[in-house]
């Protein structure tokens, strides 16, 4: 009987309580045992079933397998849930002992690397476990060294290639130097602990992604994935957060860059990024909007006259100039780039003057690209304090923008 078979078996109404969290102090927590049948000797054994929820993650069961006539045994483990949506992928910076005694739940649709090694357990080549990181690599040593002695018999040279690689997976295991480990699931099942949850591991990066066609096909999904994906890619991509590899512009120590498509209400579509480095700290967010340059520049002018107008969402993109005549303030295109923030995010070096109400001012940002936004609390009706003005560019304005050379006529091709 498959666990899955044995947990419908056991399920019914009250088949969430059936999983604990793990815990060795938990006395009351026992597995359950069924009569199997062994598949090495077709005697009967006994397969022992146990429920469980590992923190932060899910549930899970894992079944062990025994048989007392012939010895031979079998562990592995299932997931209690369905395929996720999405892929994950875990990268941990591995730098002492005690992180090589993290929780791994290593599916078999998993692979694992370790890229300073050139060492990988491919997909489909394991059970799924529930074990450790030194448990993962004490497997791979058994597996490489049980069929040395018949390799030393009949190739010496890969016999001693092997050796060389045995050796370098020991050491490994002392980390004597860090490391990289990388669990990637497409299936989302895996997991990596975090000894520090619910704060962020400094040393895991976790990164959720969109399983490709093979990947899908590879887990008997791929008539879903496509149908899927048919059906609005544009909508896939909004609810995804994409994250790609780049350089911190204070430090240049290698970081990450998470991107977003965003539907801003009563406007349009913009771009998201936002760049942390774990190195120096820095951090930065910069907006692109999601289209082209508009036919018309816009100039919106808010009237501020309460505190909560400096709650509104404010959209400034790279071409923007902000001004507030009462104060002679300006702000040039190109300044601080793009912002998706709000009234009070930027302004916030003048900000005490305004938010204490000591005087009404008015806000005015000047787009000659048009992909600014100032948002209209009222929408969809009328706002009485706010004015959007559409207006032709002036030949300097497209000059900045490089308009004036840009020729889209006359590309054609010719009839024959």
């Amino acid at each position: 009987m498959s666990a899955l078979g044995a947990l419908e078996a056991a399920g019914g109404a009250g088949g969430a309580a059936l999983f604990r969290p793990l815990s060795a102090e938990d006395g009351e927590q026992r597995p359950a045992e069924i009569e199997s049948l062994c598949m090495n000797c077709y005697r009967n054994g006994v397969t022992r079933l146990l429920l469980t929820r590992i923190p932060f993650f899910k549930e899970i069961i894992v079944s062990s397998f025994a048989c007392d006539s012939c010895s031979w045994s079998n562990t592995e483990i299932q997931s209690a849930g369905r395929i996720q949506e999405q892929g994950v992928c875990y990268s941990l910076a591995v730098t002492s002992r005690q992180d090589m005694n993290r929780e791994v739940v290593k599916t078999d649709s998993a692979t694992a690397r370790i890229p300073e090694l050139d060492f990988e357990i491919p997909a489909f080549t394991q059970k799924g476990v529930l074990t450790t990181i030194e448990g993962i690599i004490d497997r791979a040593l058994a597996g490489l060294e049980q069929d040395q002695p018949l390799r030393r018999e009949t190739d010496e040279e890969v016999a001693r290639k092997i050796e060389e690689f045995i050796r370098r997976l020991r050491q490994l295991k002392e980390v004597h130097s860090p490391f990289t480990f990388i669990l990637d699931d497409p299936s989302g099942n895996s997991f990596v602990e975090n000894p520090h949850a619910p704060r962020k591991d400094e040393a895991l990066v976790v990164t959720h992604y969109r399983r490709s066609p093979q990947q899908a096909a590879m887990l008997g999904l791929e008539g879903e994935e496509v149908a899927e994906k048919a059906a609005d890619p544009a909508e896939d991509l909004r609810n995804e957060v994409l994250q790609f590899n780049t350089n911190c512009p204070e430090c240049n120590a290698p970081a990450s860059t998470n991107m977003k498509l965003v539907q801003i209400p009563h406007f349009k579509e913009v771009i998201i990024m936002a760049t942390a480095c774990d190195t120096c700290g820095h951090r930065t967010n910069e907006v692109k909007s999601g289209g082209a340059i508009e036919p018309q520049g816009t100039r919106i002018t808010l009237r501020i006259t309460d505190p909560s107008d400096m709650t509104r969402d404010i959209l400034k993109s790279e071409t923007c100039s902000v001004e507030i005549p009462e104060l002679e303030f300006e702000l040039g295109m190109g300044a601080l780039g793009g912002k998706f923030t709000t009234l009070e995010g930027l302004l916030k070096d003048i900000r005490e003057l305004i938010i204490e109400g000591r005087r009404n001012v008015h806000f005015i940002m000047d787009d000659p690209a048009g992909n600014s936004y100032l948002q209209n609390v009222y929408a969809p009706e009328e706002d009485p304090e706010l004015r959007v003005e559409r207006y032709e560019r002036s030949f300097d304005q497209n000059e900045e923008l490089g308009l004036n050379d840009m020729r889209t006529e006359g590309y054609e091709t010719p009839a024959r």
